[in-house]
């Protein structure tokens, strides 16, 4: 082969190399990075009108039941957010390679139960479809984080 032909694809390789190891390192940060920016900023407006429609919803006894994974047949009461993640500070931890450090939270909108996904890498899947934005939980639905299938029940 050309001399020329080897400097090209020896480039190239060399390019492709960098593009990983960038996409590497940005997926490290974002895995790593403390819960401000984005994710706050995402979540600062439920809280707060959430508030009295949640208390409504505790008296209606709204759980979440793990029915796959290493909790299985754990129950959750929802409160006004929970947070799934592998984060000893989240409500429910899971240890599951395929969850991110706080992946999902599942928070209460007006009289409804909400679940969002965090900017996880492997997703959040509510009755088998990724979620891109908040979703509404009713009773029945399955929530797939991970290896780890949870069910709302009222």
């Amino acid at each position: 082969m050309p001399v020329l032909v080897l400097d090209l694809l020896k480039y190239a390789i060399l390019a492709i190399l960098y593009i990983f190891i960038a996409r590497v390192v940005k997926a490290v940060y974002v895995e790593l990075r403390p819960d401000t920016g984005r994710r706050r900023s995402s979540g600062a407006p439920a809280p707060a009108p959430a508030r009295a429609p949640a208390r409504r919803a505790r008296k209606a006894a709204n759980k979440i039941t793990v029915i796959e994974g290493a909790l299985k047949g754990k129950s959750f009461d929802l409160g006004d957010e929970l947070t799934i993640g592998r984060a000893d500070k989240c409500h429910i931890t899971l240890d599951d390679t395929y969850v991110s450090q706080i992946h999902a939270r599942i928070f209460s909108r007006d009289d409804t139960v909400m679940v969002e996904d965090l900017g996880s890498t492997n997703g959040t899947y509510l009755n088998r479809h990724r979620l891109g934005a908040p979703a509404e939980l009713q009773r029945g639905d399955q929530l797939k984080i991970g290896k780890t299938v949870l069910e709302m029940r009222k």
